[in-house]
């Protein structure tokens, strides 16, 4: 009997070997670990309505909004898709000293839509933290209180989150990934602890665009891109990374453990890749653009996690659904979209829920090299500006209400994210795995179980 249950075992354990190997041949269905941004800088978006059944046929599962456009928030009711919405840095200090402004602005920003509308975060500010207003910086954690509590006084408290967006640059070390530590100490500390007793996400924006365009040596594109490449060694762990987007990761979970607070959620409200940009800007092209998305919504699809957190796929948003056409700055600005205004795709990453789901571009390891030695970071410029003021919410329900208030951040005009380690230069694409091989693993399931039944009827 031991040897036909150890057999049995085997198999199964195979079957489940096979349904992992077999993954990428079936549907992109909804997942809830991929996200979009959606920002408004724009003079050409399409109508909100349209937006959402775009959204409804592809995987994704989530939108973040810089603002909190009742038109948008409407027209993603009854639709399932999680949204984070944000208060403007602007209404920090309202939200800060006032608590009945606090319970006015979930009043009109929440209550008025969920849970039709399904609102799970509310950022407060965007990248606040490395902004040179230390006054604006000592008003955030009391701005997030008083927030929370007026979602827990509606009892909304465990259902939507409160959080604020972060640079990079909050980290004062970022390489090797082990050695991940924050700069901002008492700052930090006390955010930390409220997301710790609130079960809120700690948010970052990891950019390998920028860290490539930092350095834009020859090893460093497919680093960034999840294409083959030699690996970079942490020197402190001993762990070889295989891309950009997971050294940067785990620098922050390293950042995390290192003040005690390693239970924290990391979500990436922000990553992307412009797929065109000035003739100055290093990186910025379509095949680069296509590589890196692509390639990362396959490497949330595989589960793997990152290499201090294994098994489980971060929350990460892309930046962005659409470009934003008015946005200052460079060219890569305007260029970060994954759809045009006629809601077509600009490139083809296996987004729609009727395509499969391609295999992910192999990394083939090679002899560990030490890593080289990041750029140095720098704290992100960010200019954000309100959106239009809403109209009055649908059937509202009060909690402390005064008179209505939302005005609310669009995209910040300028990311710059610079990051831990470097990364090749290599063509992009992705490949399924051949149905010989899809042959063959099934064969081999068959025989196996049909050799149980065989010792079983002995």
């Amino acid at each position: 009997m031991a040897p036909n249950l150890q057999r049995y075992s085997s198999t199964v354990s195979f079957f489940m070997l096979l349904s992992f190997l077999l993954l990428p041949f079936y549907p992109a269905n909804s997942q809830s670990f991929i996200g979009v941004n959606y920002g408004q800088v724009a003079d050409n978006l399409p109508p909100a309505e349209a937006t959402a059944k775009l959204l409804q046929s592809t995987s994704i599962e989530k939108v973040r909004l810089y603002g909190a456009d009742p038109v948008i928030i409407k027209a993603l009711a009854n639709t399932g898709i999680g949204i984070v919405i944000g208060a403007a840095n602007g209404d920090i200090p309202a939200l800060a000293s006032d608590p009945n402004f606090a319970g006015n602005w979930v009043y009109s920003n929440v209550l008025a839509y969920y849970p039709a509308s399904k609102i799970i975060v509310v950022s407060v500010g965007n990248e606040v933290v490395t902004s040179p207003d230390q006054n604006l910086v000592s008003q955030l954690l009391p701005a997030m209180q008083n927030v929370q509590n007026a979602l827990n006084a509606a009892s909304l408290g465990g259902k939507v989150k409160v959080s604020t967006v972060h640079s990079m640059a909050v980290l004062s070390q970022s390489e090797p990934p082990s050695s991940g530590a924050f700069g901002y100490g008492d700052t930090m500390k006390g955010l930390l602890q409220f997301h710790s007793s609130n079960g809120s996400p700690f948010m970052i924006n990891p950019y390998p665009f920028f860290a490539y365009q930092s350095d834009p040596r020859p090893e460093t594109l497919a680093f960034c891109l999840f294409q083959p490449n030699a690996g970079r060694v942490d020197s402190g762990s001993g762990i070889k990374y295989m891309n950009m987007f997971d050294a940067q990761v785990d620098s922050v979970h390293s950042a995390l453990k290192g003040m005690g607070f390693k239970d924290v959620e990391i979500v990436v409200a922000e990553t992307g890749w412009p797929y065109k940009g000035d003739p100055n800007e290093v990186g910025a092209s379509l095949d680069s653009a296509k590589a890196y998305n692509g390639n990362l919504i396959n490497h949330l699809r595989s589960m793997v996690g990152t290499p201090l957190m294994p098994g489980k796929s971060v929350d990460t948003y892309i930046f962005a659904l659409y470009d934003e056409d008015l946005k200052p700055g460079p060219g890569s600005e305007r260029s970060f979209g994954l759809y045009k205004p006629d809601l077509s795709p600009i490139y083809d990453i296996s987004l729609s829920k009727t395509t499969k789901t391609p295999a992910p571009t192999p990394a083939t390891p090679a002899a560990p090299t030490t890593p080289a030695t990041p750029p140095p970071e720098k704290t992100p410029a960010t200019t954000p500006s309100p959106v239009t003021t809403p109209a009055t919410p649908v059937n509202p329900v009060p909690t402390t209400p005064v008179s209505p208030v939302n005005p609310g951040p669009v995209t910040p005009a300028t990311r710059v994210n610079p990051s831990p380690l470097a990364g090749t230069h290599g063509a992009a694409s992705s490949s399924r795995q051949p149905h010989s091989l899809l042959l063959i693993l099934v064969t081999m399931v068959a025989f196996m179980v049909v050799e149980v039944h065989e010792d079983d009827d002995d």
